[in-house]
Protein backbone atom coordinates (compact mmCIF):
# COMPACT_ATOMS: atom_id res chain seq x y z
CA UNK A 1 0.00 0.00 0.00
CA UNK A 2 1.58 3.90 -0.81
CA UNK A 3 2.27 5.90 1.82
CA UNK A 4 0.05 7.77 2.85
CA UNK A 5 0.11 11.44 2.50
CA UNK A 6 0.85 13.50 5.16
CA UNK A 7 0.89 17.25 4.44
CA UNK A 8 -1.71 19.47 2.23
CA UNK A 9 0.60 19.37 -0.80
CA UNK A 10 0.90 15.72 -0.63
CA UNK A 11 -2.97 15.48 -0.42
CA UNK A 12 -3.10 17.57 -4.06
CA UNK A 13 -0.10 15.72 -5.16
CA UNK A 14 -1.86 12.49 -5.02
CA UNK A 15 -5.65 13.09 -5.53
CA UNK A 16 -6.64 15.84 -7.14
CA UNK A 17 -6.94 15.85 -10.30
CA UNK A 18 -6.59 12.60 -10.98
CA UNK A 19 -6.48 11.62 -15.06
CA UNK A 20 -4.76 8.36 -14.62
CA UNK A 21 -1.53 7.31 -14.16
CA UNK A 22 2.13 8.24 -16.12
CA UNK A 23 2.17 11.21 -18.48
CA UNK A 24 -1.29 12.41 -19.60
CA UNK A 25 -1.92 15.04 -22.70
CA UNK A 26 -2.45 18.13 -22.39
CA UNK A 27 -6.25 18.73 -22.18
CA UNK A 28 -8.25 20.86 -24.70
CA UNK A 29 -8.41 24.42 -23.72
CA UNK A 30 -11.55 25.97 -25.51
CA UNK A 31 -13.53 27.97 -22.98
CA UNK A 32 -13.29 29.47 -19.71
CA UNK A 33 -15.26 27.09 -17.51
CA UNK A 34 -16.81 28.34 -14.01
CA UNK A 35 -18.73 25.31 -13.37
CA UNK A 36 -18.16 21.20 -13.09
CA UNK A 37 -20.51 21.09 -16.31
CA UNK A 38 -18.48 22.15 -19.60
CA UNK A 39 -19.96 25.00 -21.88
CA UNK A 40 -22.36 25.50 -19.10
CA UNK A 41 -22.60 29.06 -17.54
CA UNK A 42 -20.94 32.13 -17.60
CA UNK A 43 -17.28 32.03 -19.60
CA UNK A 44 -14.09 34.74 -19.08
CA UNK A 45 -16.34 38.10 -19.34
CA UNK A 46 -16.97 37.53 -15.65
CA UNK A 47 -13.37 38.76 -15.10
CA UNK A 48 -14.05 41.66 -17.42
CA UNK A 49 -10.80 42.89 -19.35
CA UNK A 50 -7.77 42.51 -16.90
CA UNK A 51 -4.21 42.70 -18.08
CA UNK A 52 -2.66 40.97 -15.23
CA UNK A 53 -4.43 37.89 -13.82
CA UNK A 54 -3.70 35.82 -10.72
CA UNK A 55 -5.21 32.42 -10.74
CA UNK A 56 -5.10 30.57 -6.94
CA UNK A 57 -5.14 27.22 -7.56
CA UNK A 58 -5.09 26.32 -11.24
CA UNK A 59 -4.68 22.40 -11.13
CA UNK A 60 -4.48 21.57 -14.70
CA UNK A 61 -4.41 24.83 -16.03
CA UNK A 62 -6.73 25.55 -18.24
CA UNK A 63 -8.64 28.64 -17.11
CA UNK A 64 -4.84 30.09 -17.26
CA UNK A 65 -4.56 29.28 -20.44
CA UNK A 66 -7.55 30.54 -22.29
CA UNK A 67 -6.58 33.69 -20.41
CA UNK A 68 -3.18 33.98 -21.54
CA UNK A 69 -4.14 32.99 -25.01
CA UNK A 70 -6.13 36.43 -24.88
CA UNK A 71 -3.23 38.66 -23.90
CA UNK A 72 -3.82 38.22 -20.58
CA UNK A 73 -0.20 38.24 -18.50
CA UNK A 74 -1.46 35.47 -16.06
CA UNK A 75 0.48 33.64 -12.80
CA UNK A 76 -1.09 30.43 -11.63
CA UNK A 77 0.00 29.49 -7.89
CA UNK A 78 -0.69 26.11 -6.64
CA UNK A 79 0.21 24.34 -3.51
CA UNK A 80 1.06 21.09 -5.40
CA UNK A 81 4.78 20.38 -6.85
CA UNK A 82 3.11 17.65 -9.13
CA UNK A 83 0.99 19.91 -10.15
CA UNK A 84 3.17 23.21 -11.28
CA UNK A 85 5.62 20.51 -12.78
CA UNK A 86 2.79 18.92 -15.16
CA UNK A 87 1.43 22.63 -16.09
CA UNK A 88 4.69 23.88 -16.81
CA UNK A 89 5.50 21.15 -19.33
CA UNK A 90 2.35 20.80 -20.73
CA UNK A 91 2.07 24.72 -21.36
CA UNK A 92 5.70 25.66 -21.68
CA UNK A 93 5.19 27.23 -25.14
CA UNK A 94 2.37 29.56 -23.92
CA UNK A 95 3.48 33.36 -23.98
CA UNK A 96 2.75 35.66 -21.16
CA UNK A 97 1.90 32.36 -18.30
CA UNK A 98 3.76 31.04 -15.50
CA UNK A 99 3.00 28.52 -12.75
CA UNK A 100 4.40 28.95 -9.07
CA UNK A 101 4.32 25.99 -6.53
CA UNK A 102 3.31 28.28 -3.56
CA UNK A 103 0.64 28.81 -0.66
CA UNK A 104 -1.47 30.91 -1.61
CA UNK A 105 -1.56 33.06 1.09
CA UNK A 106 2.04 33.06 1.51
CA UNK A 107 2.45 34.21 -1.83
CA UNK A 108 -0.08 36.67 -1.92
CA UNK A 109 1.86 37.52 1.56
CA UNK A 110 5.39 37.92 -0.10
CA UNK A 111 4.68 39.36 -3.50
CA UNK A 112 3.37 42.94 -4.13
CA UNK A 113 2.84 43.10 -7.81
CA UNK A 114 -0.45 43.83 -8.35
CA UNK A 115 -3.44 42.01 -10.53
CA UNK A 116 -6.38 43.59 -12.26
CA UNK A 117 -8.61 39.95 -11.32
CA UNK A 118 -7.52 36.95 -8.80
CA UNK A 119 -10.03 34.10 -9.47
CA UNK A 120 -10.09 30.34 -8.22
CA UNK A 121 -11.96 27.96 -9.98
CA UNK A 122 -13.00 25.21 -7.35
CA UNK A 123 -9.49 25.85 -6.37
CA UNK A 124 -7.47 27.59 -3.45
CA UNK A 125 -10.50 29.85 -1.98
CA UNK A 126 -12.28 26.97 -1.41
CA UNK A 127 -9.95 25.63 0.48
CA UNK A 128 -8.31 28.24 2.61
CA UNK A 129 -9.45 30.28 5.04
CA UNK A 130 -11.62 33.52 3.75
CA UNK A 131 -10.58 35.41 7.07
CA UNK A 132 -6.90 34.72 5.98
CA UNK A 133 -7.52 35.26 2.12
CA UNK A 134 -9.46 38.03 1.66
CA UNK A 135 -7.69 40.86 2.95
CA UNK A 136 -4.84 39.68 1.18
CA UNK A 137 -6.51 39.48 -2.07
CA UNK A 138 -7.83 43.10 -1.83
CA UNK A 139 -4.16 44.72 -1.14
CA UNK A 140 -3.22 42.74 -4.12
CA UNK A 141 -5.86 43.52 -6.61
CA UNK A 142 -5.98 46.97 -8.58
CA UNK A 143 -8.83 49.69 -7.78
CA UNK A 144 -11.75 48.39 -9.45
CA UNK A 145 -10.09 44.96 -9.91
CA UNK A 146 -12.08 42.02 -9.78
CA UNK A 147 -12.32 38.93 -6.99
CA UNK A 148 -14.11 36.01 -8.58
CA UNK A 149 -14.31 32.30 -7.69
CA UNK A 150 -16.69 29.02 -7.79
CA UNK A 151 -16.92 26.14 -6.14
CA UNK A 152 -19.37 23.44 -5.17
CA UNK A 153 -23.33 24.70 -3.97
CA UNK A 154 -22.99 24.76 -0.35
CA UNK A 155 -24.79 21.70 1.38
CA UNK A 156 -27.63 23.58 3.59
CA UNK A 157 -26.75 21.42 6.80
CA UNK A 158 -23.12 22.30 6.63
CA UNK A 159 -21.22 25.93 7.42
CA UNK A 160 -17.96 27.07 7.46
CA UNK A 161 -15.28 24.66 7.44
CA UNK A 162 -15.63 20.83 6.79
CA UNK A 163 -13.12 17.83 6.49
CA UNK A 164 -12.92 16.67 2.83
CA UNK A 165 -12.15 13.05 2.07
CA UNK A 166 -13.19 11.51 -0.99
CA UNK A 167 -13.96 7.79 -1.50
CA UNK A 168 -10.22 6.96 -2.80
CA UNK A 169 -9.48 7.14 1.30
CA UNK A 170 -11.64 4.55 2.14
CA UNK A 171 -9.71 1.78 4.23
CA UNK A 172 -6.59 3.90 4.55
CA UNK A 173 -5.64 4.88 7.88
CA UNK A 174 -4.24 8.19 9.17
CA UNK A 175 -4.98 9.76 6.19
CA UNK A 176 -4.70 13.60 6.23
CA UNK A 177 -7.92 15.41 5.22
CA UNK A 178 -8.49 18.59 4.31
CA UNK A 179 -10.67 21.63 4.77
CA UNK A 180 -12.45 23.47 2.54
CA UNK A 181 -14.85 26.62 3.34
CA UNK A 182 -18.62 26.18 2.83
CA UNK A 183 -21.00 29.18 2.95
CA UNK A 184 -24.52 29.82 1.49
CA UNK A 185 -23.99 33.07 -1.23
CA UNK A 186 -25.32 35.80 1.50
CA UNK A 187 -22.49 34.75 3.99
CA UNK A 188 -19.81 35.02 0.80
CA UNK A 189 -21.43 38.44 0.64
CA UNK A 190 -21.09 39.41 3.88
CA UNK A 191 -17.27 38.25 4.41
CA UNK A 192 -16.11 40.54 1.36
CA UNK A 193 -18.15 43.69 2.64
CA UNK A 194 -16.39 43.25 5.66
CA UNK A 195 -12.88 42.83 3.63
CA UNK A 196 -13.49 45.81 1.80
CA UNK A 197 -14.84 44.30 -1.33
CA UNK A 198 -17.95 46.42 -3.20
CA UNK A 199 -20.10 45.71 -6.31
CA UNK A 200 -21.07 41.76 -4.97
CA UNK A 201 -22.73 39.40 -6.42
CA UNK A 202 -23.08 36.04 -4.97
CA UNK A 203 -25.23 33.27 -6.21
CA UNK A 204 -25.79 29.23 -7.05
CA UNK A 205 -25.82 28.54 -10.79
CA UNK A 206 -28.30 25.75 -11.10
CA UNK A 207 -27.25 22.28 -12.64
CA UNK A 208 -28.35 22.38 -16.44
CA UNK A 209 -30.28 18.93 -15.55
CA UNK A 210 -32.45 18.81 -12.87
CA UNK A 211 -31.42 16.65 -9.38
CA UNK A 212 -27.56 17.69 -10.14
CA UNK A 213 -25.05 19.92 -7.79
CA UNK A 214 -25.30 23.47 -8.65
CA UNK A 215 -22.24 25.95 -8.76
CA UNK A 216 -21.44 28.45 -5.90
CA UNK A 217 -20.41 31.70 -8.39
CA UNK A 218 -19.35 34.63 -6.62
CA UNK A 219 -18.22 38.09 -8.15
CA UNK A 220 -16.86 41.31 -6.13
CA UNK A 221 -14.40 44.18 -6.81
CA UNK A 222 -12.05 46.09 -4.45
CA UNK A 223 -12.46 49.42 -3.63
CA UNK A 224 -11.45 52.42 -5.91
Amino acid sequence: MPRAPHTPAEYWDTYMPHRGEGDQPAPVVDRFEWTQYPGHGPGVEVLGRPRRALDLGPAEGKEAVFLARQGVVVTGVDLSPVQVTRARRWWRAEQGLSFVQADACDYLASHTEPFDAVYSVWGAVWFTDPEQLFPLVAKRLTAGGVFAFSQAETNPRLYGPQRMRGKWLEGRERELTVLRWQYKPGAWADLLKRHGFTDIDACVLEAPDAGKLGTLMVRARSAA
